[in-house]
């Protein structure tokens, strides 16, 4: 015998929950970081931050100093316009407010409590919990460390009022590196959790 259909089952299977621009936005933000990151590493090596600590060269991008170089300057607009991009449409369209507000810290401890227990639902993807909304929250504001200790870096003579917020030049690097190896934690969670919640991928694929 056959189901009887749900109203507004097929509406809901059919409905849009990730819209393209967003989509299109995550996806080329995730190829400008992972490419910042990779030629980042190299650059690293060049000048070691943390003296005695080295990224293997296997897991690096350019070959060499001036190969990484070109890499990560030019995943850097690419990171740069895509991250104005992505802000001015949450903004415009209200996705800012709607998606990631309210956010308190009792609910990010409460959800927190729920997904390590295993108790966490994820059966309305369109809707993000708290911790979600924390997560999303926090890799915005360290691409824009990223990008601001990056312009203090690069640009230090020309931007010394970023320099000086950063802590001179020397301390501009460790902000840099250490907001690069948080983007990283970030990818790592964010990959598991992809791969725990799979249907999450779909949307961010196909839309819904």
């Amino acid at each position: 015998m056959n189901a009887i259909p749900q109203p507004g089952a097929s509406q809901d299977r059919s409905r849009t929950i990730q819209p393209a621009w967003v989509r299109i936005a995550h996806w080329l933000n995730a190829l400008a970081a992972v490419l910042m990151m990779l030629s980042g590493w190299r650059i690293y090596d060049a000048s070691p931050v943390f003296a005695g600590f080295r990224i293997p060269t296997g897991i690096t991008l350019g070959g060499w100093l001036g190969g990484a170089l070109q890499w990560h300057f030019a995943a850097m607009w690419l990171l740069f316009f895509n991250a104005l991009f992505y802000l001015a449409m949450n903004l415009v369209t209200g996705r800012l407010r709607s998606k990631f507000f309210p956010l308190s810290p009792r609910a990010i401890l409460h959800d927190l409590g729920e997904a390590l227990k295993g108790h966490l639902s994820h059966a309305d993807p369109s809707r993000y919990n708290a911790v979600q909304k924390f997560a999303y929250l926090f890799v915005m504001l360290d691409i824009a460390i990223l990008i601001l200790s990056g312009l203090a870096i690069w640009k230090s003579v020309q931007f010394p009022l970023l320099r000086d917020l950063m802590g001179g030049y020397d301390n501009a690097r460790v902000v840099h590196f250490c907001a690069m190896a948080l983007l990283a934690g970030f990818i790592v969670v964010h990959l598991t959790m992809v791969a725990l919640v799979p249907r999450s991928l779909l949307t961010m694929i196909r839309g819904r």
